[in-house]
């Protein structure tokens, strides 16, 4: 047995391929072990009704982390739909295997590094280099939502919240409602998570992303718990943005932020945003990290109309595999590995599509490989 327990989760689409390609670069830094494929996606919801079947979920529960490629998600009508014949009527639902593996093992920090690659001819700017601490858990993907409006939690809402009588007319089938759920301690933690990195790394400013303004209780309990943990962190500037109007500053002047940290919504937008300025998601990896486990993955969708093509960048599921490496206190490999693709980028020999080049999936791959020899 190696000395790592890594499952691996290629999922569908253009997963498949970013996961074949990473397993060359990780089989090529000689690491010492060993992977557990799983079934998860698209494939699996068509013919068994679970995109995360239980065996998933036991392989998991026996390994030290997972490196996740890349799943197709789509709304509950289209899902019904692609369900084999033999299940459909059966009450199925559909639900996210990342969400729910997030929630099921407490993964609540989502840590999305944003660091420019010099000779990146996608950089918006090559001194960008921020990292974003989303709430992975919580807001409004916990997962309390309903369609059709159950009348007896909209009566009580009606009681406590003056706002919902105007919606008084409406019918309950015709109300879709998602509740937006946070909880001082879920607060608390990723705060303290990203004030306590800031300070280790040496990092001056943290920026929270919210929207006080108008989600006055959820903003405002985030707000205040950000403030009052400040206190305890001197040496890392505090300030706060509205969500709209960091959007607004981050392609304005990207370079003037540092750590960001957000709830879960709005990490989510803002680090869409930020990979972009770095090339694009092809380039963007994220770690789903809890206390006791983590999930590697790169933030791309799987891109179906990509698939089996063999033109899609691998370089987001290779930056996965780096943040996995550091995970599993594999310093030294991660290092090689980020220097690895550093070099292929910055003599721009390997292109993919995205990069305006003609070079495949797996000879980026291969380029990333040989220049860790």
């Amino acid at each position: 047995m190696g000395k790592h327990r890594i499952a691996v989760l290629q999922g569908d689409g253009i997963g498949k391929e970013v996961t074949e390609a990473t397993m060359v670069v990780l089989e090529k830094l000689k690491l010492d072990a060993d992977y557990r494929f799983g079934d998860v996606g698209w494939e699996f919801w068509c013919k068994e009704g679970n995109a995360l079947p239980d065996r998933t979920i036991q392989l998991l529960k026996e390994t030290d982390v997972c490196l996740f490629g890349a799943i197709t998600s789509k709304t509950g009508d289209e899902a019904d739909k692609e369900l084999a014949p033999s299940l459909r009527g059966k009450g199925l639902k559909y639900n996210s295997p990342i969400v729910t593996l997030r929630q099921m093992f407490d993964l609540y920090v989502n840590l999305r590094p944003c660091k420019a690659f010099h000779g990146n001819p996608l950089n918006y700017r090559e001194e960008i280099d921020l990292i974003i601490f989303r709430e992975n858990t919580e807001g409004l993907y916990a997962g309390v939502a309903f369609h059709p409006f159950p009348s007896e939690v909209r009566k009580v809402m009606e009681v406590y919240n003056p706002a919902m009588k105007r919606f008084s007319s409406e019918r309950d089938d015709d109300i879709a409602v998602s509740l937006r759920l946070m909880t001082k301690k879920g607060c608390r933690r990723i705060l303290e998570k990203a004030f306590e990195y800031a300070k280790r790394l040496g990092r001056k400013r943290l920026t929270l992303v919210e929207k006080g303004n108008v989600l006055r209780e959820t903003g405002g309990l985030m707000i205040r718990e950000a403030q009052s943990i400040a206190q305890r962190y001197p040496e890392v500037n505090f300030d706060i943005a509205n969500v709209d109007a960091m959007a607004m500053w981050l392609v304005k002047s990207p370079e003037n932020y540092d750590v960001i940290v957000a709830e879960n919504l709005f990490g989510d937008i803002i680090s869409d945003l930020a990979a972009q300025l770095i090339g694009g998601l092809g380039f963007s990896a994220s770690g789903n990290i809890g206390d006791q486990y983590a999930i590697f993955e790169p933030t791309h969708g799987s891109a179906p109309k990509y698939a089996g093509l063999g033109k899609v960048n691998p370089l987001a599921m290779i930056n996965a595999a780096t943040m996995m490496l550091e995970w599993l206190g594999e310093q030294n490999r991660a290092r090689a590995l980020e220097q690895a693709m550093k070099r292929v980028i910055l003599e721009g020999k390997t292109r993919t599509y995205d990069m305006g080049g003609p070079s495949t999936t797996m000879e980026m791959a291969m380029a990333v490989a040989k220049q860790i020899e």
